[in-house]
């Protein structure tokens, strides 16, 4: 049963994976925001969202725990690395999260020393060099016009991601991605609860993306 994410609440998610429910919160978006779009890259801000579901993958592991890599230490990172493709890779993740950010969380950016603008020139500039590189990997050749899209229409896509955001509150103080995993990892009640106080009923049948 899909759902209509213009009205979320109360609504309930019963889609078999949270990638089913953000495709139809992404399409909602672009249609609400009348952006064009490439199929490809609305299914890249699908990958984007389900993706950074799991806590994991938009952090950083060291030894004190998992921690938050500035943008420029990201950056860095692909100055440094001697090999195509490790460059590569490190630009796209600085990409996808200065995108990620910028768009879900740019309201806390506001009230930061770095905002808003410093992640869309950055991540735009990350995406812009991937789509002009020549050769790379079979993966790099498959999102060179996903990458060009992203890059020469980055505030646009911000601009999605912030009403997939505010649509299902993915910011707000209760971290619906967060109870979400929580509750398929666990079968927790209290995130069980907290999600239905969001107006979305746990579906037995649903399973996380791994990517």
């Amino acid at each position: 049963m899909a759902t209509n994410t213009q009205d979320i609440s109360p609504q309930l998610i019963t889609e078999t994976s949270l990638g089913e429910y953000f495709q139809h919160s992404v399409d909602d978006a672009l249609k609400h925001l009348g952006v064009g779009a490439a199929s490809e890259t609305a299914h890249y801000l699908v990958n984007l969202l389900t993706t950074f579901l799991h806590t994991e993958h938009l952090y950083e592991r060291t030894d004190e725990g998992l921690a938050f890599k500035p943008l420029a230490m990201h950056y860095a990172c692909a100055v440094e690395e001697t090999s195509l493709e490790g460059r590569n890779r490190a630009l796209q993740r600085l990409g996808d999260i200065a995108l990620f950010i910028a768009g879900v969380f740019s309201g806390s950016l506001n009230r930061k020393l770095v905002d808003v603008d410093y992640y869309i020139a950055m991540g735009g500039s990350a995406y812009a060099h991937l789509s002009e590189t020549s050769g790379g990997g079979m993966w790099l050749r498959a999102l060179r016009g996903v990458f060009g899209e992203l890059a020469d229409n980055f505030v646009i896509f911000v601009d999605v991601l912030g009403e997939v955001s505010e649509q299902s509150r993915m910011s707000s103080n209760v971290d619906i991605m967060r109870l979400y995993e929580l509750w398929l990892r666990t079968g927790s009640e209290r995130a069980a609860r907290k999600l239905r106080q969001l107006g979305i009923e746990p579906h037995a049948g649903a399973t996380l993306v791994e990517h």
